[in-house]
């Protein structure tokens, strides 16, 4: 089979920094045999890219315009990373990104239909899965990194401003930028909060990681670790697999971070019953899971998703206790772009050089697969295509 054009779309989500591909994995890709076209980085800071234009040209690849994959030809496999904006009209060409829409996220139909209304395909990145039904890449690791490394900045802003402002926006502690330029960065400055904190305090925080076996998890921890916490339970299947929650001791830590993957319906973790708790020391709740639209949300205590200019919203909680803020953005691993980017790129290429032969390439054989199931199950049918 011949090598079908690759487009690497523009992102159109706020705030996000990070690349499908990135110029390493550009340059294996064309010197495999695929040409590469890459749509120039927006000019708004907001959604600008972490790579820059010319590192993709030095690459080998062909720059093109911002938007230009809607007027790409239909052959052209359009990649993405974030889910496209909220659209109507129908896509007709095959892409690579995440969804949302496999599980019923709000709005899930809608997302869906586009497609074969179009005659176009989806291989959401979240389910791309080798023989033994592992993810081939995941963002998981840097998403829990990030998602400790906010709770702690929340923690500590709390003791340090007393009088309830909200965390502000990620750009007052990144010299604008909305991101970190490396992980030692972040470190070095999380280790001054901490600091801030305790003196505060009297104490270092205490933390809770529910899945720290998985690969979120493991992020999760090794931030909290680095950073030099408080007390870290790490609890994963064996230590919920006994009884269900909610728990007490999520209550009774400083932070909880939330890293399961979400599969079936399952009890609460918190709940707003269990905040009640006169032992409750819970103020900061990062749900990197994130699913926040989910019906089965284990930590249905908050109902929206926060960004990186707002990332925290306050739960309204009955009685004494400290303030209690959730974080939900469902983008974290772009506080660190470059690192999370060339992660994930990384782990995908193999996947990626395959796609001249995905009919025959079990990872994207039951990509397709799932795709045209979860068609089967639109509301009303599966929607003809449009002339």
């Amino acid at each position: 089979m011949s090598f079908p054009t690759l487009h690497a779309r523009a992102e159109a989500k706020p705030f996000e920094h990070r690349s499908c591909l990135t110029p390493t994995t550009t340059k294996k890709l064309i010197a495999a045999g695929y040409k590469v076209n890459v749509e120039r980085s927006p000019t708004n800071p907001d959604y600008e890219r972490i790579f820059k234009d010319s590192e993709f040209e030095e690459a080998g690849a062909t720059l093109v315009d911002e938007g230009s994959w809607t007027k790409a030809p239909r052959d052209h496999i359009i990649i993405g990373l974030k889910e496209l904006p909220e659209e109507d009209w129908p896509l007709e060409h095959t892409m690579v990104h995440f969804a949302h829409c496999y599980k019923q996220q709000g709005g899930w139909e809608k997302v869906l239909a586009r497609f074969p209304r179009g005659g176009g395909t989806l291989y959401d990145l979240e389910f791309l899965q080798d023989e033994s039904g592992r993810r081939v890449a995941a963002f998981g690791y840097h998403a829990g990194f990030a998602g400790a490394a906010l709770a702690i900045k929340t923690w500590a802003w709390q003791l340090t401003h007393p009088n309830g402002e909200p965390l502000p926006g990620i750009e007052t502690f990144t010299e604008g930028r909305g991101y970190y330029n490396t992980e030692s960065d972040l470190i070095a400055q999380l280790k001054e909060d901490v600091a801030a904190g305790e003196k505060v305090a009297g104490r270092k925080p205490t933390s809770l990681v529910l899945g720290a076996l998985g690969r979120c998890g493991s992020g999760a921890v090794d931030l909290l670790e680095k950073v030099g916490c408080g007390e870290i339970k790490k609890w994963d299947l064996a230590e919920t697999k006994e009884r269900d929650g909610p728990y007490p001791e999520i209550i009774e830590s400083d932070i909880f971070v939330n890293c399961i993957y979400l599969s079936k319906p399952i009890p609460p973790f918190v709940d707003r019953a269990s905040l009640k708790s006169p032992s409750r020391k819970l103020s900061v709740v990062c749900d990197v899971s994130c699913d926040t639209t989910n019906p089965h949300n284990p930590i249905p205590i908050y109902d929206i998703n926060t960004t990186f200019d707002k990332p925290t919203v306050k739960v309204d909680v009955e009685g004494d206790g400290p303030t209690l803020s959730v974080i939900s953005i469902d983008h974290l691993p772009s506080a660190l772009p470059r690192e999370s980017s060339e992660a994930f790129s990384n782990a995908l290429l193999p996947s990626l050089m395959a796609l001249k032969d995905r009919a025959s390439t079990p990872v994207w054989q039951g990509a397709e697969k799932l795709f045209q199931e979860k068609v089967q199950t639109l509301p009303g049918g599966v929607p003809k295509k449009e002339a």
